[in-house]
Formats: C-alpha cells, structure tokens, sequence
C-alpha cells in the first residue's frame, strides 16, 4: 500500500473519522507476526483465536494502526468498523480504484485448474515490462485477493489476481475489489463440482470475469474449451483467443503453438505463433513440466499480446519464469537417482490427467511409475465414480498405484479393472513405507491428491529418502 495517513486509511476502510495524522503504511497484515513499523493490521475473527487478541502483539512489532471491531488497550489506532473483513476489502478497493486512475493495469485468471501457474508465469511475464504485484501461492479468495491489492504502491504497473469461487456471485465479488482490465479462462472442468451441481455452474460462475470487463479490455479465452470459448457472448470486451489445436477461428487477437516438443522431464519447446491484433513467430522453451504448461504458457502469453508487450519480450520472459508456488509438478531427484514429483497442492479429475500424463512421459528405461494418489475432494455425488476413472487412466498410463483417503478402494479398485498394480495405505507414513521399501534409482514417483490430505508430507518423505530399504518409515 502507498504510505497514508492514519486519518486516510480509516476513511478508505469505512471506519469512523479518526483524526490521526501518522504515516501508516506500506504493510497491511492479519498476521501479527508479520507485522512491522507502520503495518496496518486486520483483527479477522477465527475458527480458533481473535484477531483482536493479537493487536497488541502487532503493535510490539511496528503496527500503529488496527482495523477491527472493538477497541482494546493496544497502543495502536483503533480504526473500527462493523466487519473487519469488510474493513479490509473496503481499503482494498480503495487503493486499487486510486492506483487505477494513476495507469494500474489489472489482470485476472479463473479456470478450473491451472490458474496458480499461469499466475505465476504471466507474473514474470509481466513484471519483464514492468513493476508487477502478484500472488503468492494461491491466494484467490477473498482474503487472499484484497491482500495481494494491498500490494501495490505509487510504482505499481500490473496487478494479478488469482481469482477463485465456491459459488456463484464470488468472481464477480472479486471483481469488485480488482476491476479487471483483462480477464483470462483457462477452462471449465470439474473442480469443486459437488458446490456447483454441475459444469454448467461451474461456466456460469467462471464466466463472471469476462462479464466485468470493460469494453476496451480484452478477454482471453481458451479455444479448445467449448465451455470457455461459449463466454464470448458474455463481454463487451475485445476477444483474444488461444489453442495447442492451431489458429482458433475466433478473436481479434489469436494465438496458438506450432511445433511442440518435450524433452525427458516434459518440458517443452514450441513455437509461439499470434495473428490479428498482435503477429508473433518466436521460440519458447518452458522450464515446467506437462503439455498443460504449454496451454497455460499461451494464456499468460495472449494477455501479454494484448496489452501491447513485444513478443520478443514475452518469449523471453516464458523461457526465463520458473515455479513460484509449492507443490506443483516440483522435481525432486535423489541422491540415488531416483525422481519424485511432487504435484501433491491441489487435484481435481482434469489436474490429475494432466500430471499423470506428463510424469508417464518422464518414465526411464527399465524404471517403474509410481503414483501416490489420495482423494480429489469436493466431488459430490460423483466422487466414487470419477475415483475409479482415476485408477484406470493411472493404470493404463502403466503406473503402479499405491491410493490414500476415503475414495483409496475405488482408486484402486479401478486400476486393477484396467489391470493395474494397486496398494491401499492406511495413511501417510504407510504410503511412504510401501513406495519407500523397494524405490529403484530408476523410478519415478508423482505424488498428488486434494489439499486437505497433505501429500507433501508423501513426497518429502521420499525425496529425503526416509522409508527405503535403509532409512525405516517415516
């Protein structure tokens, strides 16, 4: 945040007038430990503690001013609203709207899966062209995004936002706070399909980014998904389009991949090729791994087209951006040559193909594929169901499962359907031990699941090494 006065961030906040006239700022934090001189901090409510309780630690930490409920006997100003997280997405908004009217470009991603790692690259693609804020990890809720916001200053060309929903009304919400210049959709799939009830909901909530754009923005939508391609005729912005399958048919700026090639971890060369509003002919070699970071490579790459940067600049900055967020298809090669990825973040159906067809592309001579898989949550109905489509397209890519988590029967069930090798583990240091007590230098391992079951735990375990014939379980 640009420094303000005290008085200045309480109006920005909704809190009553404070006449204060303390520089506070550039920190805004709901962590105290995070806290430092000048820090603003939001006293949220908890499941198991009060941010109320810890003011006073932020004000032993530098913070002078609390967005909060109540007053305490903190030696910090007491900016007090009605709602603390209402408090906090009002200074957002206001921040944002001032930093706009100076030049702040805004940018949003949605989609089903990927959104965190094409964040991540249009981040570098972007801050190649100038000062850039964007998330950390996956903050793309709605403490998340205002937070981000907070970030930008006086210097702040491009702002990211990671924009997630768990219904319908939240990326418009989102919008709201981070008015969007241009909004990319990766695609529709069926992450958190037992809160919408269907794909359809799922389109119509993602769709919500295209619609809160202005009519000069521009929105980036995926060709090959008919779901995404379909929002067009929800905007009045100018449409940018983009595809592996060759030159979409559709948008006034098009964009595409020619000659795609993966090397023997699945990172992959490609010609980036555009046409209409912007031309572009130029090599790109991504340092992810998976066909699927072609595709999300494109989208950073279309926003990038359309804000006007050079395509040079944006094969460069690709070819150049690595991994910012954890977990994701992270290689992690041993000692004794033996490779563990570890994808263990987040897993839905379409995530999940993704992975297990990059890693069944890293397989090695005479070398085994593992897959360490636990539940893909928030699947309603159909959870049973798509758990054994799991285990067969595991087992037909010629994994070896091994499957962790309430659906681990139907995983596995479904991977010895197909004719596969499948193990239940009973947790997660049984998960290690199985794997970990005849792991070949020339294996490689994928380890993934839903959030909840914390699979990181799986592959740090056996990228240490602990588990094998020599370290015993972890």
């Amino acid at each position: 945040m640009r420094e303000a006065t005290i008085s200045e961030v309480a109006a920005l906040a909704g809190a009553g007038p404070v006449d204060d006239d303390r520089t506070a700022g550039p920190d805004v934090v709901i962590d105290s430990r995070l806290a430092s001189p000048g820090a603003v901090f939001v006293a949220l409510p908890g499941e198991r503690a009060d941010g109320h309780d810890f003011i006073a630690a932020a004000a032993a930490r530098g913070a002078v001013a609390a967005i909060c409920t109540r007053t305490t006997d903190a030696a910090v100003a007491h900016l007090v609203v009605g709602d603390a997280l209402t408090g906090l997405t009002d200074l957002a908004r206001g921040v944002v709207a001032r930093a706009t009217a100076s030049g702040l470009v805004c940018v949003g991603v949605t989609g089903s899966s990927g959104k965190t790692s094409t964040k991540d690259l249009l981040g570098q693609l972007l801050a190649a062209a100038g000062p850039t804020v964007s998330p950390e990890g996956s903050f793309n809720n709605e403490i998340g995004v205002p937070l981000t916001a907070l970030r930008v200053d006086a210097g702040t060309r491009y702002l990211v936002s990671e924009l997630g929903a768990r219904g319908g009304g939240h990326i418009a919400w989102l919008c709201g706070i981070v008015p969007p210049r241009v909004g990319l959709v990766l695609n529709v799939g069926h992450a958190h399909l037992g809160e919408f009830g269907s794909v359809a909901g799922i389109a119509q909530a993602k769709g919500e980014l295209v619609e809160a754009l202005p009519a000069d923005g521009w929105a980036v939508l995926n060709a090959d998904d008919p779901l995404v391609l379909g929002m067009a005729s929800r905007t009045r912005a100018r449409l940018a389009t983009f595809a592996l399958a060759g030159e979409p048919d559709a948008g006034e700026l098009r964009v595409w991949a020619e000659d795609i090639e993966p090397d023997d971890l699945q990172r992959h060369t490609f010609t980036l090729r555009a046409a209409g509003a912007a031309e572009a002919s130029v090599g790109v070699r991504l340092r992810g791994s998976g066909r699927h970071q072609v595709a999300n490579a494109l989208a950073a790459a279309t926003a990038g087209l359309a804000l006007g940067l050079p395509a040079a600049l944006i094969a460069d900055a690709l070819s150049a951006a690595t991994a910012r967020s954890r977990w994701r298809m992270q290689l992690c090669p041993r000692p004794d040559g033996a490779l563990i990825v570890n994808d263990s973040y987040n897993a839905n159906p379409d995530s999940m193909r993704a992975a297990l067809t990059a890693v069944a592309g890293m397989r090695r001579p005479d070398g085994r594929l593992l897959a360490v898989l636990g539940d893909m949550l928030e699947l309603g109905q159909d959870a049973a169901q798509e758990h054994r489509r799991l285990g067969v397209l595991a087992a037909g890519l010629g994994f070896e499962v091994v499957a962790l988590g309430e659906f681990a029967e139907a995983l596995a069930g479904g991977a010895r359907e197909a004719g596969g090798t499948a193990r239940v583990a009973a947790d997660r240091a049984a998960a290690v031990a199985v794997v970990g007590a005849d792991l070949q230098p020339s294996d490689v391992v994928v380890v993934k699941a839903s959030r909840g079951l914390a699979l990181e735990v799986v592959a740090d375990a056996l990228a240490s090494g602990a588990g094998d014939r020599t370290g015993g379980p972890a």
